[in-house]
């Protein structure tokens, strides 16, 4: 079997500078206006920006164990595959617990950078025998590798080849953030006798809506970039087909053009037909419903059968925050025992997906201006977890409940539970008289629902796929530098005629708004199928107009995932986007506003309007849409108003147990 490049000294390369470009495409979009540094993705887990010489990991903080290291340590799986880890040893004569991290990101990394995890060095010398393994088919590991497909058997066979390796205790944990959240979710799923916990963070409960899709729209910007980036290539060395791996590295200096191609499902750099190349980049497009294929691995579908503590970590601008909260509530409510339900935590930051380390990461600026009230209490809090969980240490670990940063406010605070004890659901009416779009002065929000008499007017713009709203922030992945990913002034594409701004009147006491956030809109449009997105923006005194989430809904999937229906032309229907959620203090002088339009490009692919999708046609119609705020039509977005959330409340420093 072919194993992976390997550096000079002979250990495994850190990590492979990958690329890929989709050059297959009938139709380019020429959408003006869209951000250059907003046309790419980075890599789900990727390394990112570098850290200062020696800024991270920092060397404090050491526990009181000398450390060895073993490198490509063998186990075999069931079917004979042999997968290979890094094994950090503690000198120690008492047997240990184990932490396991199983990556398809190169073992040598660990998910450090950028300022995120601690090394595997320094969990070891807290008296940890610490195992890193690179998934099969990735990276030193043998086998082929396809996405999610062998993540629960291995999973299961390395947890417990791990808890039998010399000086263990036979207790297992395992951690790592986004796909290496996934490869502990699905090894939890299959019930390893010696697995005693997971932390999982920023990482999904369903890898078809949140992660591929959202609300049936292609999650573009994340999914092509990340898949070209990291996986293709890094597979491809690891089965030593250097052609594709450098053609893909070289495709990759150009992923803003091939993001703009179609359709998917010929995409040349990933070599339809080619069943070694990517196969599951195709089948994500084929199955393009929720069916069999996508439930089979979803956290959501199996959470009685996970019966240990879970330590969630989420992003109030990641790619997976959505599901990270949904695993939190998922495993409260439903976990396999009692005491998994009573030992269920989430820990919600200012983060994006690689920013949330932040001390040298590139975070969103306006996330980097926060300072250290921001950075992520990841190491510390989960050691006080393990040390708690796997020794029995009775150190006063929080083991329940939700730590959550409030944005605008700057301050970290706790609930018992999600949506928080006593939210107050408040609607918020959308009003105009005809002119909300491309026009930040007409379109209103108010708590009064709509009266016969109110002389309101549906608002219209024309949404065409050739020209799309440009994405500026949002929840994506991988990287702040080339993704559409946090918070971003929106004042200038707020100007757009295709986008209908709604704006409420200054407040005039602080109110915080934490939790979900549920958009009614009522809508027509001239094609057979469109997409409706809505985005729920902070207006600052100075008019600076800050977006804290957005959601999709693709109108063909407006009532399921599974059996998508075409709309009638020019009827109105009653729709429903689900905006992720957030966590703001709304300051007194400051105005609520939501914006509503038909495209977030290239966040999602742009919807043709034809009744077809981009992922197996190339063509093209404008759409005239038409937003309806009325008495027989009252369109509202519905806040969780968080009552006594006043500006002084809470923490100014992180949690740590």
């Amino acid at each position: 079997m072919n194993r992976r490049p390997r550096r000079a000294d002979g250990r495994p390369a850190a990590t492979l500078t990958g690329a890929l470009a989709l050059a297959l495409a009938s139709v380019v979009l020429t959408g003006s206006g869209v951000p250059a540094d907003a046309t790419a993705a980075g890599a789900a887990g990727q390394a990112g920006a570098p850290a200062a010489a020696g800024a991270w990991p920092p060397s404090t903080g050491r526990g009181p164990c000398e450390v060895g290291e073993t490198t490509d340590v063998g186990a075999k799986m069931r079917d004979g595959t042999v997968l290979r880890a890094d094994v950090y040893r503690p000198r120690t004569e008492d047997k240990v617990p184990v932490i396991l991290m199983r990556t398809q990101y190169g073992k040598a990394d660990a998910e450090v950078q950028p300022s995120n995890y601690q090394s595997p060095q320094w969990f070891a010398s807290h008296c940890y025998l610490v195992v890193v393994q690179d998934v099969r088919g990735q990276y030193a590991s043998d086998g082929d590798f396809y996405e999610f497909a062998n993540e629960g058997e291995d999973g299961y066979d390395s947890v417990e080849w791990a808890a039998r390796l010399p000086g263990s205790n036979g207790k297992v944990g395992m951690y790592g953030s986004s796909y290496v959240g996934a490869t502990q979710w699905l090894a939890a799923q299959q019930r390893p006798p010696h697995l005693r916990t997971i932390v999982p963070a920023l990482t999904s409960d369903d890898y078809y809506d949140g992660w591929t899709y959202e609300g049936g729209a292609f999650r573009l910007n994340f999914v092509v970039p990340w898949a070209m980036r990291k996986i293709v290539p890094s597979a491809a060395a690891n089965r030593a087909d250097w052609k594709t791996y450098h053609q893909v590295n070289r495709d990759y200096q150009d992923v803003a053009k091939w993001l703009g191609t179609a359709p998917y499902n010929r995409f040349r750099p990933f070599h339809p037909g080619d069943p070694k190349v990517a196969p599951y980049f195709f089948d994500w497009i084929k199955h393009r419903t929720n069916g069999e294929y996508w439930r089979r691995w979803a956290p959501k579908e199996h959470y009685e059968k996970v019966d240990i503590p879970v330590l969630n970590y989420a992003g109030w601008y990641d790619a997976f925050l959505d599901g990270s909260v949904k695993n939190y509530q998922g495993m409260a409510r439903r976990a396999g025992s009692p005491a998994a339900r009573d030992n269920q935590r989430l820990v919600i930051g200012p983060w994006d997906h690689t920013g949330w380390g932040r001390p040298t990461s590139a975070a969103a600026p306006m996330l980097q201006r926060i300072g250290p009230a921001a950075d992520s209490p990841i190491n510390e809090m989960m050691l006080a977890w393990w040390d708690h969980h796997l020794k029995g240490k009775d150190n006063g670990v929080r083991r329940d409940g939700v730590d959550y940063f409030v944005m605008g406010a700057d301050k970290w605070r706790t609930a018992s539970s999600w949506p928080l004890p006593g939210t107050r659901w408040t609607d918020y009416y959308l009003g105009s008289t005809g002119h909300a779009a491309g026009n930040t002065q007409d379109g209103t929000l108010s708590t009064t629902p709509p009266g016969e008499d109110t002389g309101a007017q549906a608002d219209h713009y024309t949404y065409d796929p050739r020209n799309p709203v440009p994405s500026v922030g949002g929840h994506s992945c991988c990287t702040a530098a080339i993704s559409t990913q946090g918070p971003y002034d929106q004042q200038q594409i707020e100007q757009r005629p295709d986008i209908a701004v709604y704006t409420g009147a200054p407040m005039t006491e602080d109110t915080e708004v934490t939790g979900p956030i549920t958009v009614k809109l009522y809508a027509a449009s001239s094609a057979p199928d469109t997409d409706w997105t809505a985005k729920l923006v902070d207006v600052h005194p100075d008019g600076t107009a800050v977006n804290l989430n957005s959601g999709i809904v693709r109108a063909s999937y407006r009532e399921s995932s599974t059996d998508p229906k075409p709309i009638t032309p020019g009827k109105v229907y009653a729709y429903t986007i689900k905006v992720w959620p957030t966590s703001n203090l709304f300051r007194k002088g400051h105005r609520i506003r939501l914006d509503i339009s038909s495209s977030d490009y290239p966040q999602y692919d742009p919807n043709p309007n034809t009744g077809s999708w981009l992922g197996e046609s190339t063509a093209l119609r404008p759409a005239r849409q038409t937003v309806l705020h009325d008495a027989a039509h009252p369109s509202r977005v519905t806040l969780p108003v968080i009552p006594d959330g006043g500006l002084s409340r809470g923490s100014d420093t992180p949690p740590r147990k």
